[in-house]
């Protein structure tokens, strides 16, 4: 319940929203408790009228001794049959008085209530957002997309739904309770003690199913995420389970995501099929005990009809709390358990973070240098990458060159601080990338993953990605480079063309070439190409490359390439094996030292041979 505390204080953002609800609901319940009163007055004012009417038209000799034997007068039987009506008038015009009291301030509160509860879930939404956008790439790695969403969504609205309806429900409530028991002390202290005793009873059965039920909404609502991420996966992978005939495997992994929340979903039925039929028993029993001590009462005659009206009607909001309890008891042990699941996201430690002292980058050259860098994942399990040290000059490109898992790409996922290496430094212009700010060292790198994605938008909107202030001319400018332009305008809408959902309305070489104009735009001093022409032709090929070595003039550039024949030019190349740097140098400095590189050499110079045949066949054509 700590976590729920926690997301009631998120009330205190909101004082004034919060203090016009729960006053209007104080307003609203004061109104409702003053109506049984006056019900009852207006029963006693009727009988008393009935009682004097037929005494007074009883024969005139019989009326003085008939009124004497009822302990009152025939001047006092004679105002109270004619003050009657108006009584009565007075009494149902307070009443409407109060009905309209209760409906003003009813939606007041209701409205502020639900302003107030939707103001909170913006709140814990932008603050999830924003959570999840500056966590490391560590946390991703271990958390599953579709339990993320479900948090920022679900959740959130479980611990909304509490805070709109539950926490009134709860409040009003207890406001009820307390004003009711007090008249009804203050009116017949008997017959109030014999109905108080239920409500222990009930609110000690009410904890009980509270705390059991609270469990069974934390694993619902890990169900849930599970069905979410299984709908996650296939939607954003429909291309690939079509393509591989799994559809029906895949609704079988559906199918028992959803038995499984539904098994969840029984055992919370099963425990509300118990809880709210014994709470009606409860109140039965109460009913009935006050039903038999309040004729007792009547037929003494220390209980007038009235009266006994007014306890029947104050009684139903004394049991109407307990009807709510149940439901503001579901409602509170769902958003606890929501409200935990929220708070672990907010709550989460980032392992790459700015340092207390972290300053801006600026006026970067470009010199780039990785001293004795080790790094394994979640700090522990084997190295990645163990004891790697090299040094890039201002301008110079870089070579990454090994087999799949030989740590290319977490060397690359270094510079950036997409991870923090686990022993060793990165150093740009002699500074430690963990001295400065995130944001000023992203800024300077231009990156291009092998796994392209784009967003929503348009063509322009995902080039200028990174400098959303980027001018026409200079988005033009970073798509001609990227050999991109041409196909841009071949659209009817140019730059203007809606993308399509992660891009999939355009090829695989467009999409690369779209990512790689981003990258530029930036004009970066440090640029990252993760195998950045794996997914273009050898026409686009050649144009991308062609741009790319005039863009690499003057920036230092980390390469990473499938073949050796992309990469025979840069300054240094980096050959690694299991995580460790087994050979360096350049191309003719490694073919005269390196047997690892002369062997991988010697393996692509085949295929290398017929690319360069088709290469030249498109250089022909190109320059035709």
């Amino acid at each position: 319940m700590r976590d729920l505390g926690r997301a009631l204080r998120y009330l205190g953002h909101y004082r004034t929203t919060a203090i016009i609800a729960y006053t209007a609901l104080f307003i609203s319940t004061g109104a409702m408790l003053m109506v049984p009163r006056l019900v009852s007055h207006i029963i006693d004012e009727v009988t008393g009228g009935v009682t004097a009417n037929t005494i007074l038209g009883l024969p005139e000799q019989a009326i003085p001794q008939v009124a004497a034997q009822q302990g009152t007068t025939v001047a006092a039987l004679q105002s109270r049959a004619d003050g009657a009506e108006s009584a009565i008038i007075a009494a149902g015009i307070a009443i409407i008085g109060f009905a309209l009291a209760r409906g003003l301030f009813s939606f007041v509160m209701n409205y502020m209530a639900e302003r107030l509860s939707q103001s909170i879930a913006f709140d814990f939404r932008n603050e999830l957002f924003a959570k999840i956008q500056h966590l490391s790439f560590s946390y991703h790695d271990q958390n599953q997309t579709g339990q993320l969403m479900i948090r920022a969504t679900d959740d959130v609205e479980k611990v909304r739904m509490f805070i709109g309806q539950g926490l009134l429900f709860a409040l009003q409530s207890l406001v009820m309770l307390v004003g009711t028991l007090l008249i009804l002390l203050t009116t017949n202290v008997k017959l109030t003690l014999v109905a108080l005793p239920i409500l222990p009873l009930a609110v000690l059965m009410f904890m009980i199913f509270g705390i059991a039920s609270q469990s069974l909404f934390r694993n619902l609502q890990i169900r849930l995420s599970n069905l979410n991420t299984i709908l996650q996966e296939n939607l954003a992978g429909i291309r690939v389970v079509k393509a591989f005939v799994r559809e029906r495997q895949e609704q079988g992994r559906f199918d028992d995501a959803v038995h499984e929340h539904l098994k969840w979903n029984l055992k919370i039925s099963l425990i509300f099929s118990i809880i709210f039929p014994l709470t009606f028993l409860l109140a039965n029993l109460g009913q009935a005990a006050v039903l038999y001590a309040g004729s007792t009462q009547i037929l003494d005659g220390t209980l007038t009809l009235g009266q006994w009206q007014e306890f029947s009607l104050y009684l139903v909001y004394v049991f109407m709390p307990l009807a709510q309890l149940g439901m503001i008891i579901s409602l509170m042990s769902q958003a606890s358990a929501s409200a935990t699941r929220i708070f672990e996201i907010l709550d989460a430690t980032n392992d790459v973070q700015d340092a207390p002292d972290a300053r801006e980058m600026t006026g970067v050259q470009g010199h780039v240098q990785f001293e004795g860098v080790s790094f394994r994942y979640f700090k522990s399990g084997d190295y990645v990458l163990k004891d790697v040290s090299f040094e890039a000059q201002p301008g110079q490109t870089v070579a990454l060159l090994g087999a799949t898992g030989s740590g290319k790409t977490t060397i690359i996922n270094l510079l950036p601080r997409f991870y923090d290496a686990t022993e060793g430094q990165v150093l740009i212009d002699s500074t430690d990338v963990r001295d400065v700010t995130l944001s000023s060292l992203r800024s300077q790198i231009g990156i291009v993953l092998q796994e392209t994605t784009l967003f929503s938008g348009t063509l322009r909107d995902n080039i200028a990605f990174g400098r959303p202030d980027a001018t026409d001319e200079e988005v033009i400018a970073a798509a001609k480079a990227a050999a991109a332009h041409d196909f841009i305008m071949s659209f009817p809408q140019g730059y203007d063309t809606p993308v399509g959902e992660r891009g999939a309305t355009l090829s695989g070489g467009q999409k690369q070439r779209i990512a790689i104009a981003r990258a530029l735009v930036l004009d970066p001093r440090l640029l990252i190409l993760d195998d950045s022409t794996s997914s273009v032709d050898l026409a686009t090929e050649y144009q991308i490359q062609k741009a790319l070595d005039k863009l690499m003039e003057g920036r230092t550039s980390f390469v990473i390439a499938q073949r050796i024949s992309t990469v025979v030019n840069a300054d240094l190349i980096l050959v690694l094996e299991k995580g460790r740097v087994v050979a360096r140098g350049t191309h003719e400095e490694l073919m005269e030292t390196s047997p690892i590189y002369v062997e991988i050499y010697n393996s692509q110079l085949v295929d290398d041979a017929e690319v360069a045949d088709e290469q030249a066949v498109v250089n022909e054509e190109v320059l035709s």
